[in-house]
């Protein structure tokens, strides 16, 4: 171990300087990645602010002396960061993206919702009770991957569960790769147990059911208590929405969190590389059999019946991959057919628009 004598020596130790104070984009999750897009004329003519919110009338942004609402109309989400143009808002460019986490919209109209985007640890929080379902876990885990974004499993009300341990337990066997934390939302110990996750410059989200602790586990991180919470009810351990909308909150040290509302409905599309990372065991077993089109059923030399029969491979697992995989097929394809149209109906009009263009002159 070397010793610091610095205190012995004439002079004694030097001073610690002050870290610098955080500029107001950098205390909204500015760094590098996104400063590397732009020049100093962009700086300048058109600064760059981050939605921090997503409202029925547009866009919230904030940035260097800027706090504006741009009307719908621009492709962004919460979290996205946007070179902002004062005289045509609207006409705001959106910088490329860390990530982007979205979800077949509800509905049948087949679009893509965006959740938010340049996230670096999506919180995926869930309660120890009648909440804790290993299927939705998945869901959440599998988008994460295939946005690259680094997933944690937060466990939460483990004050109100006789036995929090078997909910890990069964929260880990999901994947190795994936942390699981167990805690009580309230008090100190979040912002203790999560801090190697909330570092300077990074951006952390909580997503999960309604009455999980997202609000709670916001409020316990940004030191503060202005964001309502409301408790589950006792019957069922449904959650209450509390939360309307997706919103940022800047906290002390450089750390960004978002609050989402709970999510009743994720499904996946486009999503087919963070199925196969969070199933890689599957994926492997699959890689093995004797046939490349092998269906897993009946076939001769089949390694995923094979590890089902010594009880190497969860049935369930199985299931629930089988389900994944047929759900974001076919919304993936329902999506494409939706984009196709688009582009033919936009086609159509750019060519009516120029075909009136001609007949004018």
């Amino acid at each position: 171990m070397v010793r610091d004598y610095s205190a012995f020596l004439p002079g004694g130790a030097p001073e610690r300087q002050p870290e610098p104070a955080l500029s107001a984009i950098e205390a909204l999750g500015w760094g590098a990645f996104f400063a590397g897009q732009i020049d100093a004329t962009d700086l300048t003519e058109t600064p760059p602010v981050r939605v921090t919110a997503v409202h029925r009338s547009g866009l919230q942004v904030v940035g260097e002396g800027i706090d504006e609402i741009i009307p719908p109309g621009i492709d962004a989400t919460v979290g996205d960061w946007l070179l902002f143009d004062r005289e045509r808002p609207k006409a705001s460019r959106v910088l490329e993206r860390r990530s982007l986490i979205k979800r077949r919209a509800p509905g049948s109209d087949w679009q893509v919702q965006l959740i938010a985007a340049n996230i670096d640890t999506l919180f995926v929080v869930t309660s120890c009770n009648q909440d804790f379902n290993p299927a939705r876990l998945e869901r959440y885990l599998a988008m994460a991957f295939d946005a690259d974004i680094e997933p944690v499993i937060l466990l939460t009300k483990t004050d109100l569960a006789e036995d929090p341990g078997s909910y890990a337990d069964a929260a880990r066997a999901i994947s190795e790769r994936v942390a699981v934390v167990a805690l009580d939302a309230r008090g100190d110990e979040p912002g203790q147990v999560l801090l190697d996750w909330c570092g300077k410059g990074r951006t952390v989200a909580f997503v999960g059911s309604s009455g999980v602790g997202k609000s709670t586990l916001t409020n316990a991180l940004a030191g503060r208590k202005d964001i309502a919470t409301r408790a589950i009810r006792e019957d069922d351990a449904k959650g209450r929405h509390t939360t309307t909308h997706r919103e940022l909150h800047p906290i002390a040290g450089g750390c960004v969190l978002l609050d989402t509302p709970g999510i009743r409905e994720l499904q996946l599309a486009d999503a087919a590389s963070g199925i196969a990372e969070l199933f890689d065991d599957i994926e492997a077993l699959t890689g093995a059999c004797r046939f490349r089109d092998c269906h897993h059923e009946t076939e001769p030399g089949c390694a995923v019946t094979a590890a089902l029969e010594s009880g190497a491979l969860d049935p369930a697992r199985l299931e629930r991959w089988r389900k994944l995989q047929a759900e974001d097929a076919f919304n993936s394809a329902s999506l494409s057919q939706r984009r196709e149209k688009d582009r033919a109906f936009g086609k159509m009009v750019r060519g009516v628009v120029k075909a009136r263009s001609r007949n004018r002159r």
